[in-house]
């Protein structure tokens, strides 16, 4: 038992300091590449740069032979994983053995940290449940990452819903006073990078596509894929039928915004006629047997007291 304590030991103290080696080479900024962003504060980077942060490029040959354990062989293209992978904004080619990687990596590492945490804790007659307990962190690592990106999804999609009505008047606006669909969402771009990132780097993948000489119709579904938000769906499909049957962009837009406007109202009613009904169980659980103990403590002290004394006289 005292050697695999050991082993144990050895592989939770490699485990701990390659991580943390490996974060502070890669966390770590030097002057050079500091006084570089803060040059750079005025002038914010262009979507391309997002797509590939330094710290990435790092960590990328590191992490990437773990990942070939877990990574899909054939099929990645078409999965549903990458459409994911888009709908978060992952868009590096680093994302996806830093993924990947990360799931091996908590696969078997969290295991072993708890075994050598509890290791000693269970006889030989609960080498079942200590296998059982093993088992069910590894599978808690393989499945975090995709909690984490679920939340990333959703956090980004969240961002797109709230600025994608404002985004549409713009282009309305910018439409009506005479410059073409193209020149319109680029200007959008322009003007929403500082405030609304996700949805000025949505816009500006859809022109660089156009630029490219990709159909408009293509790189308009690319957009709803990309996003994956039903509204952004529903101007593709209202742009489209518009290109095709050559009526008015404009009004297209404003009957779409109109629409847009109503949803988010009937949205913010439902959410304040839910605040009721979210309310009862916190009053009920917390809130009201805090006041009963203030108002009837004092009380139920008194007539206990009382009580007492009676029982001693009787």
């Amino acid at each position: 038992m005292l050697i695999a304590q050991i082993v144990l030991l050895a592989g939770s103290f490699v485990i701990v300091f390659g991580a943390t080696w490996i974060a502070m080479s890669v966390l770590r900024q030097n002057v050079v590449q500091r006084r570089v962003s803060q040059i750079n504060q005025e002038n914010p980077p262009s979507v391309q740069d997002n797509w590939q942060p330094g710290w990435l490029k790092k960590i990328e040959p590191i992490i990437t032979p773990l990942a070939r354990l877990s990574v899909p062989k054939e099929g990645w293209d078409a999965s549903s994983l990458r459409t994911r992978f888009m709908n978060a904004g992952w868009r590096a080619p680093e994302a996806i053995p830093i993924y990947f990687g990360t799931k091996t990596l908590l696969v078997f590492g969290l295991p072993l940290i708890l075994s050598t945490l509890l290791v000693g804790r269970f006889d030989h007659s609960q080498q079942t449940l200590f296998l059982s307990v093993l088992f069910g962190v590894a599978v808690l690592g393989f499945y975090l990452p995709n909690l984490v990106l679920r939340m990333k999804i959703d956090r980004r999609q969240r961002d797109i819903f709230e600025a994608f009505p404002d985004s549409l008047d713009l282009i309305m606006v910018c439409v009506e006073a005479g410059l073409g669909l193209d020149a319109a969402i680029l200007r959008v771009v322009e003007e929403m990078r500082g405030a609304r990132r996700a949805m000025a780097d949505e816009y500006e993948l859809l022109t660089l596509e156009l630029r490219a000489g990709l159909p408009r119709e293509k790189a308009l579904r690319n957009l709803a894929i990309r996003t994956g938000v039903s509204d952004v769906d529903m101007l593709v499909s209202m742009l489209i039928q518009a290109d095709r049957f050559g009526t008015s962009v404009a009004d297209s837009l404003r009957v779409h915004a109109d629409m847009l406007r109503t949803k988010r109202q009937m949205l913010a009613e439902e959410r304040a006629a839910k605040i009721g009904t979210k309310l009862m169980f916190p009053l009920i659980f917390g809130i009201f047997p805090s006041i009963f103990v203030v108002l009837l403590g004092p009380a139920a002290i008194q007539i206990s007291a009382a009580l007492r004394t009676l029982a001693e006289n009787q």
